[in-house]
């Protein structure tokens, strides 16, 4: 959805990246904390948490207004001096 990396997403959200990967490894859980952290950094890129309720099941997604925040460079922008 964002494209991050850990190391993106433990930079946002203030945790090291090992950390990250314990959690996706179910290596050990995290704490309160931690998690408010992560939703926090998540919820700053344009991430939306959608609650469990009577119209459908728990889920994420992005803002309108994150998918337009971030476009690229328009194609007459070009140059060599962008050059990634």
């Amino acid at each position: 959805m964002l494209d991050w990396s850990q190391a993106r997403l433990a930079e946002a959200g203030k945790v090291a990246t090992k950390t990250l990967a314990d959690f996706e490894g179910g290596h050990r859980a995290p704490y309160p904390r931690t998690l408010a952290d992560i939703r926090a950094a998540l919820e700053q890129a344009g991430v939306e948490f959608i609650p469990d309720d009577d119209r459908g099941g728990a889920g994420v997604r992005l803002r309108r207004s994150a998918l337009q925040a971030d476009e690229g460079r328009k194609p007459s922008e070009l140059d060599a001096t962008n050059d990634d």
